[in-house]
């Protein structure tokens, strides 16, 4: 019964940083690439920064190459987002998820770019 909860989303003014977590429960980091995602109001859920399970490899959305990073701490079970220099067009909700995801989204993280 793996769960995700993701934590430390919240309201940033353009040019600052934020830094999400999301712990799963169980050994799914044994078993799945994993990544994060986002969906703004009126938009597709789109991917956003997927990680490895076997080398660590990341890859990144166009739109946030050089400001986030994605990692993972496996003794931990837990996927990390790093956010720097954040943009009002950063604003949305952010999953965790498997990377391909499965249909079991969690509440997600509100993360609001605003002045």
């Amino acid at each position: 019964q793996v769960q995700l909860v993701e934590s430390g989303g919240g309201l940033v003014q353009p040019g600052g940083s934020l830094r999400l977590s999301c712990v799963a429960s169980g050994r799914i980091f044994i078993h799945y690439d994993m990544g994060w995602f986002r969906q703004a109001p009126g938009k597709e859920r789109g991917f956003v920064a997927g990680i490895r399970r076997s080398d660590g490899g990341t890859n990144y959305v166009d739109s946030v190459k050089g400001r986030f990073t994605i990692s993972r701490d496996n003794a931990k079970n837990t996927v990390y987002l790093q956010m720097n220099s954040l943009k009002p067009g950063d604003t949305a909700v952010y999953y965790c998820n498997t990377n391909p995801p499965l249909n079991n989204w969690s509440p997600g993280a509100q993360v609001t770019v605003s002045s």
